[in-house]
């Protein structure tokens, strides 16, 4: 064959770098571009020396083998070597399960708050050899629809969905055959979920703050009717308030001020505590409903001359990330993501489990913003 020159031509599949190369053969051409052979059971069973169905029940954890330690160090190293995969195809069909988990959220996978839920889903999914396909709708219910048809289709053990604010959750209709598993939601047709333990968490906000001596001059801020009873009533809002109420009542406490506000953002926050504090001189504490309404609250509180926690003790909810770096660091209960999210995928996969809520504790997370107070101390 004679040289010829290469001009940097890619081919299909065949890469021809700049220089003098042989023109290849055909056949030569046509092996470097065909894909390797996959790897058998076969293969594996013949390098380990071990029949096939051997081999099979090795690799897929069969605990009445009753084969040799040795017999399972040599396919497992067999495997290895060869690099081989299960045929997940053929194994879906034997064993009726797909190993894929189905799992739809409103804006979860795009928010960096809720973000937990699915790291802690993912990684019970790969502990227990799944694979997550992970499907967002922005909350749009005919992207919800085709959502889950594309997991339908492609014949998922289980769906999952989840949302980023607690709430019960309108779902298509689903085959009965499907489980589904509510995370961070609750369904009357599905009423397996998972949720934190609201309950708990708004006694423990209480707790902190009396623990310190606080009895007196205690504020709530983010009072919402409608949120704890109305029409937009959240399930977890609910809880978190009346385990605060209820804490309060055991303590002997009352709050000294109810701020209300419609939404829990920073600049609620702020403006409430501006105008609480352009009323009142005698608050000690501020219990905000959530961490982005107490972020608001420190910059009232700095703009009056005031210090967290010298002057006000602050605490509040969810353990948003940013609020490690408020100074001083924010108290705060917070949001169990990733464990809710891992106990959503081994309540999906267990055919064992019940109906009903999985509630799961709050951690408290003590920081700098709470300090005891003199006063209380002195009259407690």
């Amino acid at each position: 064959m004679p040289d010829v020159p290469c001009q940097g031509v890619r081919g299909q599949g065949v890469v021809i770098v700049l220089g003098s190369a042989r023109t290849p053969s055909r056949r030569a051409a046509r092996e470097e571009v065909m894909p390797p052979k996959r790897v058998t059971l076969a293969d594996v069973a013949r390098r380990a020396g071990l029949s096939p169905t051997a081999a099979s029940m090795i690799l897929n954890g069969r605990p009445d083998s009753r084969l040799s330690a040795d017999a399972h160090a040599r396919v497992h190293e067999a495997a290895t070597e060869l690099g081989y995969r299960p045929n997940v195809a053929a194994r879906s069909l034997r064993t009726d399960k797909t190993l894929t988990i189905g799992f739809i959220s409103d804006v979860v996978a795009t928010t960096r708050f809720a973000s937990g839920l699915i790291r802690g889903a993912l990684d019970a999914a790969q502990r227990a050899g799944h694979v997550m396909l992970v499907l967002e709708t922005g909350g749009d219910p005919a992207r919800e629809s085709e959502a889950i048809g594309a997991v339908l289709d492609r014949q998922v053990d289980g769906i999952i969905f989840a949302v980023m604010r607690a709430r019960e959750l309108f779902v298509p209709e689903i085959p009965s055959t499907t489980r589904v598993v509510m995370l961070n939601a609750t369904n009357k047709k599905h009423p397996v979920s998972v949720l934190p333990d609201e309950l708990a968490g708004g006694a423990s906000a209480v707790r902190l703050l009396a623990a310190a001596g606080h009895r007196e001059g205690i504020a709530l801020i983010g009072h919402n009717a409608e949120a704890e009873k109305g029409l937009f009533r959240s399930t977890t809002v609910e809880q978190r308030i009346s385990g605060i109420r209820a804490e309060m009542a055991r303590q002997g406490l009352q709050f000294a001020t109810e701020e209300s506000c419609w939404d829990w953002e920073p600049h609620h926050g702020y403006d409430v505590t501006h105008a609480l504090l352009e009323r009142r001189r005698d608050i000690r504490a501020l219990l905000c409903m959530n961490d982005r309404l107490a972020f608001g609250a420190y910059q009232a509180l700095a703009n009056h001359g005031l210090t967290v926690p010298k002057d006000i003790s602050v605490v509040s909810f969810d353990n948003d990330e940013l609020a490690s770096y408020l100074r001083p660091g924010l108290t705060t209960v917070g949001l169990p993501h990733e464990a809710m999210g891992r106990v959503s995928v081994e309540i999906l996969l267990s055919p064992s489990a019940p109906s009903g809520s999985r509630l799961i504790p709050m951690p408290v997370i003590e920081r700098t913003s709470v300090r005891p107070h003199p006063l209380d101390h002195a009259t407690a």
